[in-house]
């Protein structure tokens, strides 16, 4: 059977997340349904570079799928980008992948921004896709506390209870924080993250932020391996997952 590649953004605000479930709308369902018109009316498994969240955005989202229509990949971004309305979910691009490419255990790095609105007014036009901090953050103090997480480490202290990893060994290769104005952007990427790390780690930073701890906490957070001692879980709201990067880039149509 023919196999996809799909490069795919959405606003994950009505969503309970990339993955289906039982309890509402996913994305994948939304990939799917429209997609089973192109597999002979049965729905196709699909396979993301990286499971998000409810509420969480993404810009770059990669999904591998099989469907036996064997179609231009335009062909393909066009169909399923029909049958997916009114869904905030849009296919940018498709490719061809190489044979035994995976949209998951062949990605070598994943990339996410977090955005915080940080000013007094309440956001009016950026709901759902912004934290509201309204008191004043030192990106600065968040951007030196943010160097010393970076590495190879036991990430227990960042990962969610549900967490299903086998270990929490992971190597942050990037943890940047700057002020853009009213905004404070989070730029982070890995070759894969805990559930939760990233949305945990942004909120331990918002202490040290807030003037509430010094900058070398977050690490003494992370030696001390307890998710408890950490900062709060960062909403969903602004955390957008980038991209995925694999070691034979895709020809992106």
């Amino acid at each position: 059977m023919p196999r996809y590649a799909l490069l795919v953004e959405y606003d994950g605000t009505p969503f309970v997340g990339w993955q289906r479930q039982t309890n509402g709308l996913s994305v994948q369902q939304v990939l799917e349904e429209a997609a089973a018109p192109l597999n002979g009316g049965v729905l196709p498994d699909t396979v993301a570079s990286g499971r998000t969240d409810a509420g969480v955005h993404a810009e770059g989202q990669v999904v591998g799928i099989e469907l036996q229509a064997d179609l231009p990949p335009e062909r393909v971004r066009e169909a399923l980008n029909t049958r997916s309305r009114p869904h905030p979910v849009s296919v940018l691009s498709v490719a061809i992948p190489p044979e035994e490419w995976s949209a998951r255990f062949s990605a070598r790095g994943r990339a996410y921004r977090y955005r915080i609105l940080n000013r007094r007014p309440r956001p009016a036009l950026e709901i759902g896709r912004v934290w509201h901090v309204p008191q004043r953050l030192d990106a600065a103090a968040m951007h030196e506390a943010a160097q010393m997480l970076l590495g190879k480490h036991d990430f227990s202290a960042y990962r969610a209870a549900a967490c299903q990893a086998k270990d929490a060994l992971r190597t942050l290769d990037r943890l940047d924080i700057s002020r853009f104005g009213e905004e404070v952007v989070i730029h982070t990427a890995a070759r894969s993250f805990l559930h939760h790390q990233v949305r945990n780690m942004v909120g331990t930073l918002v202490e040290v932020g807030l003037g509430r701890r010094p900058v070398s906490w977050p690490r003494q957070i992370l030696d001390g391996r307890n998710r408890t001692r950490a900062g709060q879980t960062a909403p969903p709201d602004g955390l957008c997952f980038l991209r995925a990067e694999y070691p034979e880039p895709l020809d992106w149509c």
